[in-house]
């Protein structure tokens, strides 16, 4: 990547993260800057946009369920939605033809529905992104908007096939031979290590995965989510997900500066696309309908329809194609790019404060609720609780595991991620103190007892997660205690002023536990040594 578009991307991104919007938001600025200076898309920057697609795709697969598309919620909300949506805007387009519009007069019926269809997606990019950096992808809303998202991924590819007439080929039938060779697949990741041939082994199977649907006619990002699945049932998959999180990352800055790079605008094509802009709030009202219908609760619902209420990069897939068929005019890919940038900072800013406007909402939102709650939805109940552990991975589990073999029965263990809890609870056969809940939900909070709960352990990676679920806990009038942990010494601050109680500090704090531990095998051997200081500077 040319170092030029590299210095106006981190000034852009850099600035956005000064004024506490995220870095995303600056990369779709910078693209359009760098149009407007006179560059434009090239091989390598596309290939470097490409490359973190199919890396997000296949970081995707390493946490899906399979099991979870063929829910009622996933696949009926996502049928359900795209049908109903582009009828309803192939009608407005229809109408906005009649009164003489630029753009919309030349559209037959034909057209409109295909640009209706191009704005059915809601963007993987954006809402994966925006789950990740919020700590919120393995929650129950991030579930159902990611299951979303893969069922749009689907719809797309079928449209590609049938537009571009490029069948997948015979050979093609031999990618089944891929579910046999998923355990040798799955073993050969366990086998890499935590080094960096880790990271290396997830970018082999995932542009594998790409090159191999490619070469036989199936769309490659379809291989590489794939091949993520194939491999989400290995103990290593959270953590390769992890070690691509950097690549990915990096590589998806090359894609939302080719947004804005794909063409310069002028007046037109900006008030067409501010206009498509003004169906986003038709497009959380349709997916919140839809969610409530299907039983989820009204938090769920609100949180995954406010997540996937933008537009996708996969409908400039579509309008690309189009264009390319001749089915469209250029210019609509000018004002697909236009309003899928608008969409993207309309997302990241309301979300940013999603559940402040929850809790401002509830009141009302709840008469959508319905009386029968699917089972995935339903409070669990703690019972004697006087110690909770909020985040079980590896330090919250380990706090949990010697808490209970101190206190027992009194200790609790909590997660967002279904997985995770039914995983523990496999690891032994002991009844354990395990729940499935999300920390950041008040109404979790308000409808369990947790007036027995003497001290909440926070055992999360995000400060930002520990600071909203404190919020949630005070508001819920817990008034005992609240630890957390921090990883760096900037993070102690913004939790204590968070209201929690006790930050330890991880890497101090492990440090202090291996000296005790270590003085007292020394302990064993010699005379009692003066045992060392509970603080270490």
């Amino acid at each position: 990547m040319d170092f030029i578009l590299l210095l106006i991307a981190f000034i852009f991104g850099f600035a956005c993260k000064i004024v506490k919007m995220p870095p995303l938001i600056g990369y779709l600025i910078a693209g359009f800057v760098l149009n407007g200076l006179g560059f434009s898309n090239n091989e390598n920057l596309s290939a470097i946009a490409d490359l973190g697609i199919t890396i997000m795709l296949f970081t995707i697969g390493l946490k899906l369920n399979v099991k979870d598309l063929a829910k009622a919620e996933i696949w009926l909300a996502s049928v359900s939605h795209s049908l109903i949506w582009i009828n309803l805007l192939s009608f407005s387009i229809t109408l906005f033809s009649i009164i003489a519009l630029p753009y919309f007069t030349e559209l037959s019926f034909y057209q409109s529905a295909l640009v209706g269809f191009a704005f059915s997606f809601s963007s993987t990019v954006c809402v994966v992104k925006i789950l990740e950096e919020s700590g919120e992808s393995r929650t129950r809303h991030g579930k159902v908007a990611i299951g979303i998202l893969v069922m749009q991924d689907i719809f797309a590819v079928m449209f590609l096939v049938a537009a571009t007439g490029k069948i997948p080929s015979i050979y093609a039938l031999n990618l089944f031979l891929l579910i046999p060779l998923a355990p040798l697949l799955r073993r050969l990741l366990e086998e890499a290590g935590h080094g960096e041939l880790l990271p290396l082994s997830g970018m082999v199977f995932a542009l594998g995965g790409y090159f191999m649907f490619d070469a036989l006619g199936v769309k490659g990002d379809l291989g590489a989510l794939i091949l993520g699945v194939m491999l989400a049932p290995s103990f290593k998959a959270s953590e390769l997900s992890k070690s691509l999180l950097s690549f990915k990352d990096l590589f998806l800055i090359g894609f939302f500066l080719t947004i804005g790079l794909t063409a310069l605008p002028d007046l037109e094509m900006t008030l067409i696309a501010l206009l498509f802009m003004l169906f986003i709030p038709l497009k959380f009202v349709l997916f919140f309908a839809i969610f409530a219908g299907l039983k989820l609760r009204v938090r769920t619902s609100f949180l995954s329809s406010l997540v996937m209420s933008n537009y996708s990069e996969f409908g400039l897939i579509v309008v690309a194609v189009a264009v390319s068929a001749g089915m469209l005019d250029s210019k609509w890919l000018v004002i697909m790019a236009l309003a899928v940038s608008f969409s993207f900072v309309v997302t990241s800013l309301f979300y940013k404060n999603s559940h402040d406007h929850y809790n401002k909402l509830k009141g009302r939102l709840k008469r959508y609720q319905r009386q029968q709650i699917l089972i995935d939805d339903q409070y669990p109940d703690m019972q004697n609780a006087e110690i909770l552990v909020i985040g079980m991975g590896r330090v919250g589990k380990s706090a949990f595991n010697a808490l209970s073999n101190a206190l027992g029965s009194k200790v609790w263990g909590m997660d967002a991620d279904a997985e995770k809890i039914n995983k523990i609870q496999n690891e032994t056969k002991e009844v354990l103190n395990t729940i499935v809940g999300d920390g950041e939900n008040i109404d979790l909070w308000e409808s369990i007892d947790i007036s027995n709960v003497q001290l909440v352990l926070l055992a999360l990676p995000s400060i930002e997660d520990s600071a909203n679920i404190t919020s949630q806990l005070r508001s819920a009038n817990y008034q005992a205690k609240i630890a957390a942990i921090a990883r760096y010494a900037d993070e102690v601050e913004p939790l204590t002023t968070s209201g929690v109680d006790k930050v330890f500090n991880f890497f101090t704090d492990a440090g202090l536990g291996f000296a005790e531990e270590s003085f007292a095998l020394l302990a064993k051997n010699k005379e009692p040594l003066e045992k060392p200081s509970a603080k270490i500077d």
